[in-house]
């Protein structure tokens, strides 16, 4: 499995992932550690992958999203967008409303 294959997968495999630069228990910039502690005050488990190990990552990432900033954020499978983006949806509230119609749907996957 290549790269993006790899990436695509995680991507379509979880409810909510966020590529960033750090772990979500360490991040390593900035705009990772506000998106971090913005998915953090939710109750919802996310995946946090790290591009800083390895640049490939960060490359295909890109080229899949068309997103050229770190972090980003995908619910559902798709991408929300990086940290002035959640910043926002978080403020307004649609944040909350995107993640608990995501996990709706993965309850009804599951049930």
């Amino acid at each position: 499995m290549d790269m993006k294959e790899e990436i695509q997968k995680t991507i379509d495999e979880n409810m909510v992932v966020l590529y960033m630069k750090g772990t979500k228990e360490m991040p390593m910039c900035g705009f990772s550690n506000a998106v971090t502690q913005v998915m953090n005050g939710y109750s919802i488990p996310y995946v946090d992958v790290n591009v800083l190990e390895d640049p490939d990552i960060r490359v295909n990432l890109s080229e899949i999203s068309n997103w050229p900033t770190i972090p980003q954020l995908f619910i559902d499978g798709e991408l929300v967008g990086g940290c002035d983006i959640t910043l926002e949806l978080h403020q307004s509230g649609e944040l909350k409303k995107m993640l608990e119609a995501a996990e709706k749907k993965a309850l009804s996957k599951d049930g």
